[in-house]
């Protein structure tokens, strides 16, 4: 089983660029973050005549997330409440970031995680307890299943080596202690390893370049995009890599794809 994740930055912006990428990589399960589309605009027709169904959770010009597979999912929901309930998570389902579906007993998280745009700032401490509320929502799928895959754009690097230059990191967006902090609980805690770390230590690997400052070319990039996974899928990863092709293509998202293999 191959799942991709990738920030399209809108898809239908992209739509071209996402066919022929799986035109060329028919994985089965594509995760996408960033649709920035409404539920009734999703362009679906291209995406099925490739042979995928396409389950969707959107809002106009921001957020959306989706998942493309090319066989049917069972269990498809959105959101936390499904599993923790509307009075728990309050505000946090407002913005649409969270789709989960089940594919031959494997449990499918696909997160677009809040950026947090500035240290200290409202959207940090959204951002925080959005993590909060990911770590409650995790531990209870984790109950249910023994095969877990969380993948998506988490926009936080977990370690110095994931990102292009580390100095002063500390009072950075993305990279923050506090933030590490909140992936460590919501995530490494609960017992969930990176997948690309098992066959890719070194440095100088990523996943997102700004658009600015010809960040891409120079290799000035941030792993961001990551595949989390629970001890038995762990344990049956075949590989894990990042796809840069699609980022050099004319008017690409600034992400590419990071592709396991179960």
């Amino acid at each position: 089983m191959k799942i991709a994740t990738w920030n399209v930055n809108s898809i239908r912006t992209r739509l071209e660029h996402l066919v022929g990428w799986l035109e060329d990589n028919p994985v089965d399960v594509l995760c996408v973050q960033e649709t920035k589309v409404v539920d009734q605009d999703f362009p679906r027709s291209p995406i099925e005549a490739l042979g995928y169904h396409a389950y969707v959770s959107g809002q106009k010009s921001y957020n959306g997330v989706a998942l493309l597979s090319r066989s049917p999912l069972t269990d498809v929901s959105t959101g936390f409440a499904p599993i923790l309930g509307e009075a728990i998570v309050g505000d946090l389902d407002d913005q649409k970031r969270v789709i989960t579906g089940m594919l031959e007993g494997v449990c499918i998280v696909d997160l677009y995680v809040p950026n947090g745009s500035a240290i200290g700032s409202e959207k940090y401490g959204y951002k925080l307890r959005w993590l909060g509320m990911l770590r409650h929502y995790l531990k209870a799928l984790m109950t249910q299943h023994s095969n877990l895959l969380v993948c998506g754009d988490f926009n936080i690097a977990p370690e110095d080596r994931d990102i292009h230059d580390a100095t002063g990191r500390e009072q950075r967006i993305m990279a923050s202690d506090i933030e590490r902090q909140a992936l460590q609980q919501a995530v490494f805690n609960l017992g969930l390893s990176d997948a690309f770390r098992k066959f890719n230590p070194e440095e100088g690997q990523f996943s997102w370049w700004d658009y600015r400052a010809a960040a891409f070319r120079r290799n000035l990039g941030w792993r961001i995009d990551h595949h989390y996974l629970s001890p038995s899928l762990y344990e049956q990863a075949k590989s894990c890599h990042i796809d840069i092709a699609p980022r050099k293509l004319e008017k690409p998202s600034d992400h590419a794809p990071v592709v396991v293999e179960i």
